[in-house]
């Protein structure tokens, strides 16, 4: 990547965001850079609690045997399909045991069939926050954990040079799926819609009650930092909603 346009972001950020938290950068690799991959927890541990670690500037690198969800394991692209009885498990089987997040496990098969699983180009799913890139890596793309200002202000400007109402969408899913999965689909299918996460119960366990997820592919995201400028983000409005992010 060019390590200019990480400094430009870096510096418009601070302007028009303040101290608002830097968001990470996610790509596919394998060079994992010496980072080495991450050992899996005993027993089940959500990825997104794991993410802290980048948040706080550590490079995080998982594989296949750092991911210890189930359900982690095939929306971050290391398996092709789901666990045996996965749909009584998103929805409830006869007993009325399972996560109910769905009414039925016909709901959750028909859910399934429309995520397809995708080649990945690395054996390593790498992050990084952003003010630590390097001219080497490659994102696919950028995950924020925002506030509502933030978000307010994220999602106006990824709706800012498209005609479309859905230029940001918020689908139903994982923690794991809204952020990463989701956000890596936009990028590779090239329809570079920004994605609102983290709506899932089971993964809101792993973050502070304030903060949602905003995902943006790479190439939408060079745009966007392009547009910053010339944005909304330069209005009286948005001036008054700035200064009250910290």
């Amino acid at each position: 990547m060019e390590t200019t346009l990480r400094d430009r972001f870096t510096a418009l950020w601070r302007r028009y965001f303040n101290h608002a938290e830097l968001p990470l950068a996610f790509f596919y690799t394998d060079d994992p850079q010496g980072a080495g991959p991450e050992a899996a927890f005993a027993g089940h541990r959500c990825i997104i609690g794991q993410l802290v670690k980048a948040r706080n500037g550590r490079t995080l690198c998982l594989g296949a045997e750092s991911v210890s969800c189930r359900g982690g394991v095939r929306y971050l692209g290391f398996r092709g399909d789901m666990f045996p009885g996965f749909n009584e498990f998103i929805s409830r089987d006869a007993a009325g045991n399972g996560e109910r997040y769905k009414r039925t496990p016909a709901q959750v098969d028909d859910y399934m069939r429309n995520l397809p699983v995708f080649p990945l180009p690395g054996r390593y799913l790498v992050f990084k926050r952003w003010d630590l890139l390097e001219a080497a890596d490659c994102p696919a793309g950028v995950l924020f954990f925002a506030r509502p200002d933030v978000l307010s202000g994220l999602f106006t400007l990824a709706s800012y040079d498209s005609s479309r109402a859905d230029a940001v969408i918020a689908p139903f899913g994982a923690g794991c799926m809204t952020t990463i999965y989701q956000t890596y689909r936009e990028q590779a299918e090239g329809t570079l819609r920004a994605v609102i996460g983290m709506f899932d119960p089971s993964a809101r366990k792993c973050l502070k009650a304030d903060l949602l997820s905003f995902g943006v592919p790479y190439a939408k995201f060079e745009r966007m930092i392009g547009q910053m400028e010339e944005s909304f983000l330069a209005t009286r409005s948005w001036e008054i909603i700035r200064k009250r992010i910290e």
